[in-house]
């Protein structure tokens, strides 16, 4: 068993750049060895950022897989091609940690994870970086002792629905999905089929219920607000959103800052699963997650975006088989 994780990472947009900076400073048990990009100018900041502490740098992913000595892929590309790299990256015999999701289609999400079933001793996984969240962690350890009773409703913004598998249980079963959209600030959206704020709803078999809000408006900055309200109390995590510990107090008011985007929010969790997927690779234990739950995210997001779009709502069986026509 290597010392060390070598891991290489695959594509340098803005994420990419953070997965390889992660794993290059803040991950002691991981060596970050080489680093593919088919783009130029990402390249280029390669070279000053990543090429000169000895990682290899590569303008050919199949050509990076046969890296002498290469353990795991961290696959921060476009989703178009996430699921393409992790399944050949699977068949190098490579671990993979591949940035969410898998893929929009859901044919697709199901080959990557059919392939990993093929392939149990690697470590193959899909980066919900929530779960990786130190607030979230707590919320999830307080419903777990008991401390609000039963779980029966979470609010929370788009990214999340793996939040409501976390919470409710890998074998929650959705009973009912349903949306509706509003174009307050960009009507072009109309030509996409798409929304610039949407709420949608998910009711589930066993008495749960989740509620999406979601806005491309956040002109305050990131949000990422979740309530978990169950039978004995509330849980809430980032009601009051903020940079840090400072509130300003003026004229006009009391104000706070807030993070300008979803890294300002969740750094530390990204630098917690690079650890995290590390210890798992080099001592064979256990994912924190299941790879199934990065289709079956993708499955009700498809089903809240199908409800958006006709505006019917869309019902399920208890086995999960959606229903032909709905049911008064």
């Amino acid at each position: 068993m290597p010392q060390r994780l070598k891991i290489a990472a695959a594509g340098l947009g803005r994420m990419g750049k953070r997965h390889a900076l992660n794993f290059l400073n803040r991950t002691p048990r991981a060596e970050l060895v080489a680093a593919f990009t088919p783009d130029a100018k990402e390249r280029e900041w390669a070279k000053t950022n990543l090429e000169p502490y000895g990682v290899t740098l590569y303008d050919d992913y199949l050509k990076m897989l046969e890296h002498p000595g290469l353990n795991a892929v961290v696959i921060g590309t476009a989703t178009t091609v996430h699921a393409e790299e992790a399944i050949q990256a699977m068949q190098k015999n490579l671990h993979v940690l591949c940035e969410k999701p898998l893929s929009t289609n859901l044919d697709i999400c199901r080959q990557v994870v059919a392939e990993a079933k093929r392939r149990p001793h690697l470590k193959v996984m899909c980066g919900f970086s929530r779960r990786f969240d130190a607030s979230y962690r707590d919320a999830f350890n307080k419903t777990q002792k008991g401390q609000i009773g039963r779980g029966v409703f979470v609010d929370m913004s788009v990214h999340d629905i793996d939040l409501t598998l976390w919470f409710f249980g890998d074998d929650i079963v959705p009973k009912s999905v349903s949306a509706h959209g509003i174009r307050a600030v960009q009507p072009a959206l109309e030509k996409y089929n798409d929304f610039d704020n949407a709420v949608g709803i998910v009711e589930f078999w066993g008495g749960k219920i989740a509620y999406y809000y979601c806005s491309r408006m956040m002109a305050h900055g990131q949000e990422d607000t979740t309530e978990i309200i169950g039978t004995e109390g509330k849980l809430s995590v980032n009601c009051n959103p903020q940079i840090n510990l400072v509130n300003h107090y003026h004229p006009e008011g009391i104000t706070r800052k807030v993070p300008a985007d979803y890294y300002g929010r969740f750094e530390m969790a990204f630098v917690q699963e690079s650890n995290e997927f590390t210890e798992a690779c080099l001592e064979n234990k256990p994912l924190p997650m299941k790879l199934d739950n990065a289709v079956k995210a993708v499955e009700i997001g498809a089903a809240l975006q199908e409800a958006l779009v006709t505006g019917r709502q869309i019902r399920f069986d208890e086995t999960g088989k959606r229903q032909k026509t709905s049911r008064l």
